[in-house]
């Protein structure tokens, strides 16, 4: 009997509240139908991109070192001990500035010596002169043999062929004197010194490097290398932006000045050397420099643009149902809402101006709030689908 009761009441309580039992199984069943089953709606959605206004720059990058537009290497043609140095690191120069000099007690010495040969060779020629002239008068005169006039004849020409031949050793020897004292060819900065004060310079083989003059500090260049891939593009006049590590937050500027038509392989890879003309106006770069050159191709602004990835599908299979003669690569296929309504339509486009990573998509019939469809999601990726530029990190279509 007590267990009775008990259900009796248990009835009781549900008929009383029924209106509240039946609200919340109505909320539970619609809660399920609503969102319990997810695999249908998601098998329903495509895997998209946004399109975007923007700024697009095609560019080459590569790293160089700053150097002076033109260097000049100061040696000696002389030995000798340095006597005296009159200039130093950084040291402002004008053309014809004496830098050093050399002792020049030995050179002197040859001078003297070569002169007191010059001296006797002269004496002897005008001995030889004197004698032929004499010797003519007499074989005129019928006193002398015609053999022994020829013969004074050729001692003269000896002795005057003598003469210039000292004389030329004479001015060698006085050339040698005047490059004992080393002067500059330009004007500019000294930006090295390699001697010192009573250093013994050895040019018997080689003129050996005293100093390296600068000649314009003010206009410098950048030798950067570019790689066969890109150097098709790189043309003369084209601005080349740069940083340095030294003022890690201002970018400078530059131009393309030459494309050097002699290769270099490093590690497998042809490059070409490419010279930037940089103004340093300021003088705040420095040779030796290390600069990170941005070369731009070219640049359009404010254009429709789409990451690389949005441009990977291959077939419009399971996206669009009668596709016709579109075909991915002059039809975009796009997710757009239409009435409230999403959409899918198929719109033909063409690639303008291609980066790393964007492309410039020219349309029409394209706005920049509609999504690019990109694939099937829940589908796997075709196995030979070749990714293209930028797809590292986009998404792998079917």
């Amino acid at each position: 009997m007590k267990k009775e009761s008990l259900i009796k009441r248990f009835l009781g309580w549900i008929y009383h509240r029924k209106w509240w039992l039946i609200t919340i199984l109505i909320l539970v069943f619609g809660g399920i139908s609503m969102f319990g089953d997810t695999k249908t709606q998601t098998d329903s959605q495509f895997a998209t991109i946004n399109l975007s206004r923007g700024d697009l720059r095609q560019v080459v990058t590569a790293t160089g070192e700053i150097r002076p537009l033109n260097t000049i290497s100061i040696g000696s043609q002389v030995s000798g001990i340095i006597q005296k140095i009159y200039v130093d690191y950084n040291s402002k120069v004008k053309k014809g500035d004496t830098l050093l000099t050399i002792d020049p007690t030995v050179l002197q010495a040859s001078v003297e010596e070569v002169k007191a040969s010059l001296v006797s060779a002269e004496s002897q020629r005008n001995y030889a002169k004197n004698e032929f002239n004499r010797n003519k008068t007499l074989y005129s005169d019928g006193f002398i043999a015609r053999a022994e006039m020829e013969q004074s004849q050729t001692t003269y020409e000896q002795a005057e062929q003598a003469v210039k031949r000292t004389k030329s050793q004479y001015d060698r020897a006085v050339t040698n004197l005047s490059y004992a004292t080393i002067v500059s060819p330009v004007d500019g900065t000294v930006i090295s010194r390699k001697v010192d004060k009573g250093q013994t310079v050895a040019a018997s083989f080689q003129s050996p490097d005293m100093f390296e003059i600068a000649e314009d500090l003010s206009k410098m260049q950048i030798e950067t290398s570019v790689s066969e891939a890109d150097i098709g593009v790189i043309k003369e006049g084209q601005v080349v932006t740069f940083t340095v590590d030294a003022y890690p937050t201002q970018t400078f500027q530059g131009n393309v000045k030459q494309i050097r038509l002699s290769p270099t392989t490093t590690s497998n890879v042809v490059v070409y050397t490419v010279v930037i003309d940089v103004d340093n106006s300021d003088m705040r770069l420095m040779p030796g420099m290390t600069a990170f050159v941005t070369i731009v191709i070219a640049e359009k602004k404010d254009v429709l643009k789409a990451s690389n990835s949005a441009f990977l599908l291959r077939s419009f299979d399971g996206i669009a149902g009668k596709p016709g003669d579109a075909t991915p690569k002059t039809h975009m296929a796009i997710e757009r809402i239409i009435n409230g309504k999403t959409s899918i339509i198929l719109i033909p486009y063409t690639k303008g101006l291609i980066t790393s990573t964007e492309t410039e998509v020219i349309s029409d019939g394209l706005k920049e709030s509609d999504k690019i469809i990109t694939g099937v999601l829940g589908k796997a990726a075709s196995s030979n689908i070749k990714m293209g530029p930028g797809s590292g990190n986009g998404v792998r279509n079917m």
